[in-house]
């Protein structure tokens, strides 16, 4: 058996089982798979997570922290790339995830900031969401 993750042309996410992977992709031409929210068989195939286990011989970590100059970079590059491929939507993050979870709204990724009872409903919908920390403007002029 193989799992996939799956999206309809209308952006709902969910998995599909199949035997092998050659099943999916002739259940998809006869347009046996749909999508369970919408009923949609316009589906494709989502890059999935998954694990390598490596070898004892891998090469290791290091065995020194990073610097702070070297955490401060990587902070940098996620903040640049939340910034420049996420709508920031302000205040209605909640308002807007919502709206995009029931079709309301286009898919998209957005960014914004929610209230603990807000992110409380996201969580009771099913909406995946995760906090970025931002850091305060004194800290990236370290």
């Amino acid at each position: 058996m193989i799992v996939f993750d799956l999206q309809c042309s209308n952006g709902h996410t969910f998995e599909g089982w199949f035997e092998h992977g050659q099943a999916y992709e002739e259940q998809k031409e006869k347009s046996l798979i749909a999508c369970p929210v919408c009923d949609d068989t316009a589906v494709s195939k989502m890059p999935s997570a998954f694990a390598i286990k490596s070898s004892p011989t891998s090469e290791k970590l290091p065995d020194t922290p990073p610097t702070d100059a070297e955490v401060a970079a990587i902070g940098k590059k996620i903040m640049d790339f939340v910034d420049n491929n996420f709508d920031d939507v302000g205040c209605n993050f909640a308002k807007e995830a919502l709206k995009i979870h029931y079709g309301a709204s286009e898919p998209r990724n957005i960014k914004g900031s929610s209230t603990k009872e807000e992110e409380k409903v996201l969580k009771e919908e099913g909406i995946q969401f995760f906090k970025v920390p931002v850091p305060s403007p004194s800290d990236s002029d370290a």
